[in-house]
């Protein structure tokens, strides 16, 4: 029997607290005007103090289990993808475990930052193939508020980024039409290690010396993120595009045969270049950063669950997402919704 892997159910979840950048100007120097026309973002949700990121997991974990016409003892892995885990070890996937009450089951915990969705995607995938799982949860959760320099000094980051979840199911089935069914066509995954430094968290690490973390680490900053906004801007827009021509070259689609874009959300100037260089429909590509910000390993799937509630993503479309982050890795996946 020939297998094909279909995402069948997607679910999200964002903290109810809301911040728009006027809530910003009063903490960061900043101004509503710099931060739209800079990142096309106008507001993003981030997590009260007693909220962690497996409580948001969680949420967008049981919505895309029950969208999917499952319980949680069908599920048979769990892959969860995020940068901002509840504590250093173990990894998110054994907490979310003993939240969902499974147990002896797969956990992994991948740290592609803003590709992990669509990196969690293609290792879905390669597993269901295999044959020897049939249900995998797929989990991409941030907190990003808890760890950001919400003084003067950070503003140019710290706008940036919003808290959420997303997840999705991705099922085995038996693979009938190639042409027809829904499933994963193709993922194709990427990284530059020489380019790790220019978008970072250098603190704590063991790279520095004696101490993971000190007082003298904290006093430079050295625990807030670190970006060189400009590389970053020149990079995405160049792989992400790569990556979305290969893709479509490898599933033997044409650009123009793809009903829905769905773009890592980082930046809205860099999802608009990246059309504007492929010539791709404004209509055809689903924004959410103006509302959320970026969720990193969120912003696909929480996009997702958007598109579909909305109308836009409707079952049999092919999709097309591109992500591009910190690594810098970056990643592309066409699929039959």
């Amino acid at each position: 029997m020939n297998f094909r892997s279909e995402i069948t159910g997607v679910g999200s979840f964002v903290p109810e607290k809301i911040f728009t950048n006027f809530d910003l100007e009063k903490l960061l120097d900043t101004t509503d005007e710099w931060i739209q026309q800079r990142t096309g973002i106008e507001q993003r949700h981030w997590a009260d103090a007693n909220t962690s990121n497996s409580d948001l997991g969680l949420i967008a974990a049981q919505r895309a289990i029950k969208n999917a016409g499952l319980m949680n003892k069908d599920i048979d892995m769990i892959i969860y993808a995020t940068l901002s885990p509840d504590h250093d070890f173990p990894g998110n996937g054994c907490f979310l475990q003993a939240k969902l009450g499974i147990t002896e089951i797969a956990c992994l915990d991948i740290r592609q930052q803003c590709t992990g969705f669509i990196y969690a995607l293609s290792i879905a995938d390669k597993f269901i193939l295999s044959g020897s799982h049939k249900n995998i949860l797929i989990v991409g959760s941030e907190i990003h508020s808890k760890g950001l320099d919400k003084s003067p000094n950070g503003r140019n980051i710290s706008v940036l980024f919003g808290d959420g979840a997303g997840a999705v199911v991705v099922s085995r089935k038996e693979l009938l039409d190639s042409k027809k069914d829904s499933r994963i066509l193709t993922t194709q995954l990427f990284a530059d290690g020489a380019f790790a430094k220019e978008l970072w968290i250098p603190a704590p690490g063991t790279a520095l010396g004696a101490d993971r973390l000190n007082r003298q680490m904290l006093e430079e900053g050295l625990n807030f993120p670190q970006m060189n906004g400009k590389s970053v801007f020149v990079h995405a827009t160049k792989k992400m595009t790569e990556c979305l021509l290969s893709s479509c070259k490898e599933a033997n689609i044409e650009l123009s045969q793809i009903d829905l874009f769905l773009f890592h959300q980082a930046n809205l100037r860099i999802n608009s270049k990246v059309a504007e260089m492929l010539m791709i429909p404004e209509e055809k590509v689903f924004n959410t950063i103006q509302k959320y910000g970026n969720t990193t390993a969120a912003t696909i799937p929480l996009g997702m669950d958007d598109a579909i509630k909305a109308g836009v993503l409707k079952k049999g479309m092919l999709v097309a997402s591109a992500a591009f982050g910190s690594g810098f890795t970056w990643a592309s996946a066409v699929f039959r919704y």
